[in-house]
């Protein structure tokens, strides 16, 4: 059976206007110490911040730029090395600028395959913060992407539109904690009680919860005292442009013991 033909949007790279390039930032993993993903975070060509690339997205250029995306995380990762260990790759991606998942993806998996970069190390992330216009297209998308073995993870989870109501309708396979959440962890009981409560529940759901923006010891121990596995934060590395950051294993590791 052939696959779909991509649309006009997903072919039409020039039309996004500006060059972009990829920044990497590792998902530790308490358990093994080591990386079990790298974030791709969009940059200008020049190391440029997000910010300045993102101000640039229009509605007229949203489905070429989230395309571009893609591609670049994929191209890049695999230059950095990322394919000589086991670390996935996850790929923020706009659920607006999707218009069927099966045609939108042909363009990735091209890339991919082009690389020999296995399909099932990609997940793919949005954010809780961009507005759902129709939720059950992004629940259609969640379940394609699922289906095709993606993971799929739900960023900045507890601060955007939707809230509970949206895991309700979906679950993805990780969650990624707001870091307002885990801002000053260690000294808020409501916070620690609130991230208990949600890891409960993601069990519950069969879901993975990555806690993002630990800048402290004392937020990690935090952490690792609720049970949290994933996390992500400068308190680990700061985003690598165009490279995987070194990142002190024994750091991790210490910490899972103290």
């Amino acid at each position: 059976m052939s696959r779909p033909s991509p649309c006009a949007g997903c072919r039409d790279g020039e039309a996004v206007g500006f060059d972009i390039a990829m920044a990497f930032q590792p998902i530790m993993d308490l358990q093994t110490g080591q990386p079990f993903a790298y974030e791709a975070l969009v940059r200008g060509p020049a190391g440029e911040s997000a910010a300045s690339v993102l101000e640039k997205v229009t509605p007229e250029n949203r489905y070429a730029f989230d395309q571009q995306c893609r591609v670049k995380a994929i191209q890049g990762a695999a230059r950095a090395g990322l394919l000589d260990g086991p670390a996935r790759l996850s790929i923020n991606f706009l659920p607006n600028a999707v218009y069927s998942p099966q045609a939108c993806i042909q363009l990735t998996l091209a890339t991919a395959a082009a690389l020999d970069f296995p399909t099932d190390r990609l997940i793919f992330e949005f954010t809780e913060n961009e507005e759902m216009t129709d939720p059950t297209h992004v629940s259609n998308i969640v379940a394609s992407y699922q289906k095709m073995g993606f993971g799929v993870a739900l960023d900045d989870f507890g601060a955007g539109h939707a809230g509970l109501n949206l895991l309700a309708r979906f679950q993805p396979d990780i969650i990624k904690l707001d870091m307002e959440l885990i801002r000053g962890l260690d000294a808020s009981l409501p916070r620690r009680i609130i991230i208990d409560g949600v890891m409960k529940m993601c069990a519950a759901l069969g879901v993975e919860v990555i806690a993002e923006g630990i800048e402290t010891r004392a937020e990690l121990d935090a952490l690792r005292e609720i049970g949290v596995r994933y996390i992500q934060g400068y308190l680990f590395a700061r985003p690598g442009f165009q490279s995987l950051p070194a990142v002190d294993p024994i750091d991790v590791r210490a910490a899972r013991a103290a």
